[in-house]
């Protein structure tokens, strides 16, 4: 390759100038030189030759336009000239470094967010742990994986007989001269492309942008991980107030640092427009992917129809052999010291030469002993046609070809499989499945080997996972039976029968078995003889595996059928000594070497300092994978070389095989009668459509391919359509090769369908007429054929991934990674990819060994780099870069990655990589259009909504309370302070409460009476010490227990409104505080009643470090206040005054306190008695928390209204004894209960394993009627159901669980209670819910979504369903917000600001038509009411309410309304690790955040599952993955996540994430 891309012809160069030449070329790639020295003393040695271009040396202008390493490397520091890693620089195609060169340029303005991560991640696995894959690992088939390189200047003269465009295309040969694959394009003038300067500008902008990763540890450091952050710290300020947190203008906080990137991220997407949501729709709501349509300007194929094209009949005077069995019976009886096959070491010493004589009688014995001394039950343990495994080692040759016809002699048939090394070796499964289905019970193996292999306790070799049981027979030779004088085997080894079945893995990853008959392997050995010239005695250098393909046809076949000596080279000397094939050439004086592109490759980047190495015995070097369309620069460059070392060019013979057809075609010396060799440089583009064009255009996306000679000797070609009936090709149209040849194998082993398919294709022509009467086999090559009948191959079926309407190779996507100066920080023959297929399309997948020495910002920035060059070049999207740490990709047997294997992990979430790009913005275009409003929609629909004549509004209430209790008691019963008064007065000694603690022990109760004097004593603390006055408002921060009751009544007592605050965390002052601060603030507290502990915890240093304590106002103990009685109890003038606040954060975020007046706290607690039909000789059991909303007034209200005992369990204590809430229900025999979900996640997750313990222990929950979860959200369905399932073997009722529902302005307006009928599920279609609209379905159906009842109305609640922006009121079953009216309504916000608009909006609304004059309460909750089957107490039929969720909480994009919580659903179940989930918005991007619960190293498999899930099941793309520890996303003491909280922690960088992936 001497002249890196210069306009000349090196070939009148003397021998000793390229020599020089190539000299030089390797001082630079290996570094010895520096660029500047190279170009000096380059010049000096071309002066002489070149004519010079205006006093320009040409070949310097062509040096500038290739940049090099030195030119595109974004790293902006200053740099050696040259970096020493990249050694083999020479061998690169120019052409598509070029190519890619270019295609980086165009992308220069475009900035990409770099993924953060959290520092331990960057840490690789210790270097020590892992031999690093040094490019000798590299891929099987990887060659040197360039591209090849440009064609000759010099076109060929024209074939008459050639079709006018393949004359175009066949630019003639280039292995004749030396400038082989760099001289320029047709044409000769060297193209312009961008100069240095300009490939320098397209990548500092990337640089620059990358130069300092976001340090995204900072933040959260201090906040233990032990616990969930209850309510911490609020997101913001109540509603009117939130302006105000530091805003830029786009509302985004200032600190920011992760939105600065997703900035970023948002610059790379064009910014589509929301369309709103449209009122009224068509209902067609059937979500369409779209399909690609075909371009109307894509290539299509013009050329005639391919006719058959036959090789040269099989050569009939020779005197051939009857079979192997008898060649080898001849050379082991007349030639028996004639060398047969040479074994080396490592160390490439020869350890030994077998023998024909040897062979010959090592194959009777072991043939003698494998029919004759086995048995079983004293029969023999083999009969003829029996399928053996062979299980040889690549470096031991001689024992794998002794075994191997020793089964051949006794009629077994031979399976070579591959050393299992460890119980779970990649694809080692669908070995097993493969000896399964063959039906194998011996495996034959050495005894070396043996003792290598995995052993079980009782010495046997293991059971590999998925293998049948085997029997392992060692057949060294002191192991076999000497064969009796007269014995002689009675081996038939020519007809149909099966020779020998040869493993294949297929692009899934299935193994299957190629049975090849005795006819067919004569058949082979006859064509090879002939197509390579093979004469007795000669010597064949063997790099290849014996076991199968090439390398078992030409070295363990062929070579006996002629008496030839192979020298066989094993994968472990190659590796330690490259060159090593070559020096046995030399020493062996070898006719022939069968080689891969790679040892080429490998023995190139050796080379240095072997003066006295000679090549001039090879007549052939045969590529083996010289159908790969990398094999042509690993040829040329190799030619180039050692061309001065004696190599003839016309000896490189690529050769084109399969495993099904064996041999396809083969290049011949011109001796044998070969043609000369050609090349074609055909259009990437037009390869995608199948399509044989010769690139004009676009030099940047080109295919050089070599031809891989005439097809084989008695054999048929022809090309056919790759899918569907095989209709003949048109000559410039790209198929799949067939061959029919009496030398193809047979069939696949067991496998009759595909083996038809395969074996047995009959192409047609496009009239219909078959071609032949005979069948053909696919090869699962693709390819053409050219002129002088030479055969093309562009690609594998296997590697084919179909996007849309095109198709690429894998290996040219790999190909053109690789063009991407990967030397720096990927190995280069560790690249695997491959396709998926994620919403009905291939998504293309890369994969890649990153070196350790790679930092984080260079390989993100080679990675967006990979991508662009990508899509230039092919015009494809990469839907997934991932980058694995060194060595850990699966590997084929003979180095290589395992591509089906490594595709499983990626899918299974096992591949560990230590660095993700996705692309899902780019790659997926058949995403449904999003939603559009239909505009001729009239203004009567709009009112109408969705009503339809005659539809039922849907309406419904509870129970009426006037039929149900006399209302003199009711007006008894307004104020509670009275009913407290009245029950100390009438039963004192009646227990109200009792608190327990985490032992189950009582530690505090309460009679009537205790309560009144304890009440007494706070009221009258409360006027003389903190001097308050009726309607002064009082916090109470107590723990949850009897003194919080006792303080709530003290403020009613002496007409304070008392508003209840969860007391701050000791060991997270810094998150709680400042809530509990605000808390005060907001409700304009005059005073803080208070326990002595928590006293000292609110003035504490540490409280400081995170309030301002100064500013609290009086704080009260109240441990120890005097006994002491108020004068007299202030009663409120109307039971419309004030009774408490009740401040809770909603899940957005919101801190929002109700205001309950004396009314509406009597009310309720009369619709909960009615309901749970509670009386004074009642017990129920709560867990709940006390401080707001349901709980609150469960906790401190009921019981007192009721007369009921209420046993207190506090949900904190469960953490040190979760079974004390069900051991409490238990003991007490409570018929009704209440929980929160976190209680019920704790008890299920924490007792699931305990049933049986609690049982002995005497808990027994058959006594609960209800069990009750109060909530503010769409019911946990899975969550109770797994609860209800794994207590029912304690007794708990199957129908006993139920969820209620209350909100702010509401707090409870379903209750299940203990009358009426079972709650019902019902399936709604999730597809429609984001169209606003409800769809049953049967169970099961898909995108099915269960919605269980939310429980019963409660007495005097009416329910509506209105249109959330019309305000109208909808129909039955159709999804709306619900409004509710009843007299426990709260009366309004109590806010700083007291926001009038919003209390009107929310407390005070009124339908836009039918009942417009009932006042109704906004719940912000969508759902819908059904009437169902069932009758409820009063006769009439039961009307459901069945919750979604919260209008504020849902996510509108692509113009629908997404549920978080059914997006969180499908997130949780993609992987096994993900712990938790919450997602948001931010702009137009979809946030999810995902807690991982295993190792960190694990955390980027999340990325690419979490994607492809919200993908399939919503259709939505995800624009950033998060990934935290356990316990990050904040939730609730109701359970409920905190999502706008968690937006406000990512956006300020506080979440401390492990990994922030953006996906482009």
């Amino acid at each position: 390759m001497a002249d890196r891309g210069c306009p000349l012809d090196v070939a009148p160069l003397p021998a000793e100038v390229r020599e020089s030449l190539a000299e030089l070329e390797l001082e630079l790639s290996e570094g010895d030189i520096t660029q500047k020295g190279y170009e000096k003393k380059r010049a000096k040695l071309l002066a002489r030759y070149v004519p010079l271009l205006q006093g320009v040396d040409p070949c310097l202008q062509a040096e500038n336009r290739i940049p090099g390493p030195s030119v595109t490397t974004a790293v902006p520091k200053p740099q050696k000239s040259r970096p020493t890693s990249s050694r083999d620089e020479r061998f690169r195609s120019d052409v598509h470094t070029e190519a890619v060169q270019a295609a980086l340029a165009k992308y220069k303005e475009r900035k990409m967010p770099m993924p953060s991560k959290r520092r331990s991640v960057l840490v690789h696995p210790s270097v020590e742990t892992c031999t690093p894959p040094d490019t000798s690992s590299a891929s099987e088939d990887e060659g040197s994986l360039r591209r090849p390189g440009r064609p000759t200047s010099a076109p060929l003269q024209s074939h008459p007989s050639v079709e006018p465009w393949l004359d175009r295309v066949i630019q003639g040969s280039s292995t004749s001269s030396s400038a082989s694959s760099t001289s320029s394009h047709p044409g000769g003038r060297p193209t312009a492309a961008p100069s240095a300067a300009t490939a320098l500008a397209a990548h500092a902008h990337i640089a620059d942008l990358h130069s300092a990763p976001p340090d995204v540890t900072t933040g959260l450091m201090e906040r233990p991980h032990c616990e969930r952050p209850q309510v911490a710290s609020v997101g913001g300020v109540p509603r009117g107030h939130r302006g105000s947190v530091l805003d830029t203008a786009d509302g985004v906080p200032v600190n920011s640092r992760v939105s600065s990137k997703i900035q970023q991220l948002l610059n790379t997407l064009k910014r589509p427009k929301r369309p709103p949501l449209k009122e009224f729709f068509v209902d067609d709501f059937e979500e369409l992917l779209e399909v690609q349509q075909p371009d109307p300007n894509q290539p299509k194929p013009e050329g005639a129809e391919v006719v058959v094209l036959k090789g040269e009949p099989l050569a009939m005077g020779t005197p051939w052999p009857p079979s192997l069995l008898a060649a080898l019976q001849r050379w082991g009886t007349t030639q028996p010291k004639a060398p047969c096959l040479t074994a080396l070491d490592t160390a490439g010493k020869a350890v030994y030469t077998l023998t024909y004589g040897k062979l010959w009688t090592r194959s009777l014995k072991l043939a003698y002993t494998l029919l004759n001394k086995l048995t079983s039950k004293n029969e023999p343990l083999l009969k003829p046609g029996d399928r053996v495994a062979l299980v040889f080692p690549n470096s031991d040759p001689v024992m794998f070809m002794v075994a191997f016809y020793g089964c051949l002699l006794a009629e077994l048939v031979p399976v070579p499989i591959e050393v299992p090394l460890t119980r779970k070796d990649a694809g080692s499964q669908q070995v097993g499945f493969l000896l399964g289905s063959c039906g194998v019970a011996l495996a034959l193996t050495t005894e070396a080997c043996q003792k290598g292999l995995p052993k079980s306790q009782t010495g046997e070799v293991a059971h590999f996972k998925g293998w049948p049981p085997l029997a392992w027979l060692v057949i060294d030779g002191k192991h076999l039976a000497k064969p009796p004088k007269d014995w002689h085997p009675a081996a038939q080894d020519t007809g149909a029968g099966t020779a020998y079945i040869e493993y294949r893995t297929s692009k899934e990853g299935s193994t299957v078995g190629v049975t090849v008959s005795h006819a067919s392997l004569l058949a082979q050995c006859r064509a090879l003889t002939q197509a390579c010239g093979y004469s007795e005695a000669e010597t064949l250098t063997n790099v290849l595996d014996f076991k199968r393909d090439a390398g078992l046809w030409h070295g363990v076949l062929t070579s006996v059928m002629n008496r030839m000596h192979v020298v066989s080279i094993p994968y472990a000397l190659m590796k330690a000594n490259p060159l090593s094939w070559i020096q046995k050439v030399c020493s062996y004086k070898a006719h022939a070497a069968l080689v891969k592109s790679r040892d080429m490759h490998w023995s190139l980047l050796a080379q240095r300092g072997q003066r006295d190495v000679s090549l001039s015995s090879l007549r052939m070097l045969i590529v083996a994978d010289g159908a790969n369309p990398w094999s042509i620069s690993s040829c040329d460059a190799f030619l180039n070389v050692f061309q001065s070392r004696g190599l003839r060019p016309e000896a490189i013979c690529p050769c084109a095989s399969s495993p099904e057809a064996l041999t396809v075609a083969i290049r011949r010396p011109p001796d044998l009668g070969g043609p000369p060799p050609r090349k074609a440089i055909l259009s990437m583009n037009g390869l995608s459509y199948g399509v044989i064009r010769v690139d004009t255009e676009e030099k940047l996306s080109v295919l050089t391919v070599q031809d891989v000679g005439q097809v084989m000797p008695g054999a048929s070609v022809c090309v056919v359509k790759v899918e569907g009936t095989p209709y003949l090709c048109k000559t410039d149209e790209v198929g799949e090769i067939c061959v029919h040849s009496s030398a193809t194998g047979t069939a696949y082993y067991g496998l009759l369908g595909i083996t038809k398919n395969v074996f047995e294709t009959v192409p047609i022509t496009s009239g219909g007429a078959p071609v032949s009467e005979r069948p053909f086999t696919r090869t699962g090559l693709l390819g053409f054929i050219g002129p002088d009948s030479l055969v093309f191959v562009v690609g594998k079926l296997d590697g084919l991934m179909a996007v849309g309407v095109r198709r690429h190779s894998a290996d040219d996507v790999v190909a053109t990674a690789l063009a991407v100066e990967p030397m720096k920080f990927v190995y280069r023959g560790r690249i695997a990819v491959f396709s998926v297929s994620v919403l009905h399309d291939d998504r293309i997948i890369l994969v890649a060994e990153q070196r350790p020495d790679a930092s984080e910002e260079d390989s993100f920035q080679w990675m967006s780099r990979v991508l662009q060059a990508i899509d230039s070049i092919h015009q494809v999207g990469v839907y997934c870069l991932a980058l694995v740490p060194a060595n850990t990709l699966p590997k084929a047997p003979l180095g290589g990655i395992h591509i089906s294997e490594t595709k499983q992990r990626f899918l299974e979430g096992t591949l560990h990589p230590c660095n993700v790009l996705m692309c899902p913005h780019t790659c997926v275009t058949n995403l449904p259009k999003p939603r559009q409003k239909q505009p001729d929609v009239g203004p009567a629909s709009m009112i109408v909504g969705n009503l339809v004549a005659g539809k039922r509004i849907a309406q419904a209430s509870g129970r009426e309370l006037a039929h149900l209790e006399d209302s003199d008691q009711a007006r008894k019963f307004l104020f509670l302070a009275d009913v407290l008064q009245w029950r100390a007065h009438t039963t004192p000694d009646h227990p109200l409460f009792v608190l327990l603690n985490a032992k189950g022990s009582v530690t505090s109760t309460a009679t009537c009476v205790q309560l009144h004097r304890r009440a007494e004593r706070v009221a009258a603390a409360l006027m003389e010490k903190g001097r308050l006055d009726a309607g002064d408002h009082v916090a109470l921060v107590y723990p949850p227990g009897v003194d919080l009751i006792a303080a709530f009544y003290g403020c009613l007592y002496c007409g304070c409104v008392p508003v209840t605050v969860r007391p701050p965390h000791p060991q997270n002052l810094a998150t709680t505080l400042p809530t509990v601060k605000m808390i005060v603030e907001v409700s304009k507290s005059a005073c803080v009643l208070t326990t002595q502990a928590i006293t000292r915890l609110l003035r504490s240093k540490e409280a400081a470090a995170a309030v301002d304590v100064r500013t609290w106002p009086t704080i009260l103990d109240t441990d120890d206040i005097p006994k002491k009685k108020v004068a007299s109890i202030f009663r409120p003038p109307s039971p419309d005054v004030l009774a408490y606040l009740d401040f809770s954060v909603s899940t957005t975020g919101i801190l929002a306190g109700v205001k309950m007046s004396h009314a509406a706290t009597s009310a309720l607690c009369r619709s909960i008695k009615l309901q749970c039909e509670l009386y004074p000789s009642r017990q129920i059991a709560i867990c709940l928390d006390p401080y707001c909303g349901l709980g609150f007034a469960l906790w401190c209200l009921c019981s007192v209204y009721s007369g009921h005992q209420s046993v207190l369990v506090p949900p904190l204590e469960l953490e040190s004894n979760v079974s004390l809430w069900l051991s409490a229900v238990s003991q007490y025999k409570a018929r009704v209960t209440f929980c929160s979900y976190s209680v019920m996640e704790m008890c299920t997750k924490g007792l699931g394993a305990q049933t049986g313990a609690l049982r002995m222990k005497g808990v027994n929950l058959s006594c609960v009627r209800t069990c009750m979860v109060v909530a503010e959200e769409r019911p946990r369905i899975a969550l109770t159901q797994s609860f209800s399932k794994l207590f029912k073997d304690l007794g708990l009722p199957a129908r006993a669980v139920s969820t209620t529902f209350g909100c702010r302005v509401n707090v409870a307006i379903c209750l299940q209670g203990t009358a009426g009928p079972d709650p019902t599920t019902v399936y709604v279609d999730m597809r429609a819910l984001r169209h606003d609209r409800v769809r049953l379905v049967e169970r099961g159906s898909p995108h099915s979504l269960p919605l269980m009842e939310s429980g019963k109305i409660l007495p005097g609640v009416k329910v509506i369903i209105a249109h959330t922006e019309t305000k109208g009121p909808l129909g039955d079953s159709h999804l709306g917000e619900i409004w509710v009216s009843s007299p426990h309504n709260a009366t309004g916000y109590y806010t700083v600001y007291g926001e009038e608009a919003l209390h009107a909006d929310h407390f005070s609304a009124r339908l836009s038509f039918g009942d417009t004059q009932t006042i109704w309460a906004r719940t912000g909750y969508l759902g819908f009411l059904r009437r169902t089957e069932l009758t409820d107490a009063s006769g009439e039929r039961h009307d459901a309410l069945y919750v979604v969720g919260s209008l504020d909480e849902t996510l509108e994009l692509r113009g629908m309304r997404y549920h978080p919580i059914d997006i969180e659903t499908s997130v949780v179940r993609a992987h096994r690790s993900i712990a938790e989930c919450a997602v948001f918005t931010w702009t137009n991007l979809l946030v999810v955040v995902v807690e991982l619960d295993g190792l960190e190293q694990d955390a980027l498999d999340l990325v690419a599952l979490v994607t492809n899930a919200v993908l399939e099941e919503h259709l939505l793309v995800v624009g950033v993955v998060v990934i935290v520890d356990p316990g990050v996303i904040p939730i609730n003491s109701r359970g409920e996540k905190q999502r706008m909280h968690l937006r406000d922690g990512f956006l300020a960088d506080q979440l401390d994430p492990i990994y922030v992936a953006y996906n482009m």
